[in-house]
């Protein structure tokens, strides 16, 4: 399964066109279809065959067009707690991917306790919940459900609904979409032979696009844009990344741990020997991070998005560090978060997260109270 996996990731990304008979040829019918499939629903909608629910507080979506990583769980993070410092009542809801209570829903965190664990949660809100204070987070696959849930429970002014824009069932004030500054539309087509959930005319429902791993003028992918968009306005934001370490031996506290001090001075691992592992939509972009910090990369291990750690897994990444006399072992937030604790490494762990940043701060802020 692994290597079908990465076959079709291989053809997702690729720009090249595939020979008749062909993976790429295959996986371009399935993408036809799946266009059909959604310009349908979405005419539906435009048409009000279909209609919107709403709810009896304001609610902002972030989402985005692209599977993989665009920076959804930093932005969510970055955006509840500005909205919470501006003195607004929020509740953080998010479907619960692959979370044991992801189809019945329920409250993860109620701001001041968190109530079940990443197994039931679903890896990228335990994470919220552990990152986020006095603001309570909700899972549910029904974004319409679980945001009565939180109006019930907590009767909040602002719900951010995480990953939410392919979810129209559920009417929002603001619909915020995030782009990949690099290739904010893949090579165009659809999944399973692209990377798009939907087809590019899509982004006209968005209010404002940002665009995350932002480090130029990003003239290219701004034409990219306008080129299919109503001129909406458009955001630069940096992804910056932090680390924290926990130290070997014992079983750790994930909650404490983010909320531990955290450190921008990647220098003091240049030239440390490293064994890393990620289980994310963008374990390149990582490996990537720590090739950039100078770590010596003794061996990656690459697993599938939301992946579940086993012992046997564990073994296999401690194996690694022992044989090779690995000084650390290094991996992301969303896979520690992921791990509940649950390890035994024989060296100390540096965990790698990712904050977002804006480059014009006061803009952002400016748009999104207006738009309240």
């Amino acid at each position: 399964m692994n290597a079908i996996r990465k076959i079709i990731e291989k053809a997702m990304y690729s720009e090249e066109k595939g020979r008749f008979f062909s993976v790429k040829s295959f996986l371009l019918v399935a993408s036809v279809l799946c266009s059909v499939l959604v310009r349908i629903r979405d005419t539906l909608y435009d048409l009000k065959i279909f209609k919107q629910k709403r709810l009896q507080c304001k609610v902002i979506s972030i989402g985005n067009i692209a599977v993989g990583g665009t920076g959804k769980t930093p932005m969510t993070i970055y955006l509840a707690e500005k909205i919470a410092g501006l003195g607004y009542k929020v509740v953080v809801v998010s479907r619960g991917y692959k979370g044991k209570i992801e189809k019945k829903g329920g409250i993860v965190s109620d701001g001041k306790d968190i109530l079940v664990g990443p197994d039931f949660s679903g890896d990228e809100p335990f994470l919220m919940a552990a990152k986020l204070k006095d603001i309570p987070v909700i899972v549910g696959q029904n974004r319409y459900d679980a945001g009565l849930l939180a109006t019930r429970n907590f009767n909040p002014e602002i719900i951010l609904l995480d990953d939410g824009f392919q979810h129209r069932e559920l009417f929002r004030d603001i619909d915020l979409l995030l782009l990949d500054s690099k290739r904010p539309f893949g090579n165009f087509h659809l999944i399973p032979r692209g990377i798009l959930r939907e087809p590019t005319a899509s982004i006209k429902r968005a209010d404002a696009f940002i665009l995350t791993r932002s480090y130029s003028d990003n003239a290219e992918a701004r034409n990219t844009i306008s080129a299919v968009s109503n001129n909406q306005p458009v955001f630069d934001a940096d992804n910056t990344s932090y680390f924290f370490k926990v130290i070997k031996g014992g079983v750790s506290n994930p909650v404490s741990n983010f909320r531990d001090e955290l450190s921008v001075d990647f220098s003091s691992l240049a030239g440390k020997k490293v064994v890393a592992f990620s289980g994310i939509a963008g374990n390149g972009h990582f490996r990537k991070t720590i090739e950039e910090y100078k770590c010596d990369l003794l061996e990656f291990f690459d697993f599938p998005d939301h992946y579940r750690y086993t012992p046997g897994d564990i073994q296999r990444i401690s194996k690694s560090v022992t044989d090779r006399t690995a000084d650390l072992v290094m991996t992301t937030e969303k896979d520690f978060a992921r791990m509940g604790g649950r390890f035994n490494f024989p060296v100390d762990i540096i965990v790698v997260g990712v904050k977002m940043c804006f480059r014009d701060e006061n803009s952002f802020s400016e748009f999104i109270l207006n738009k309240l």
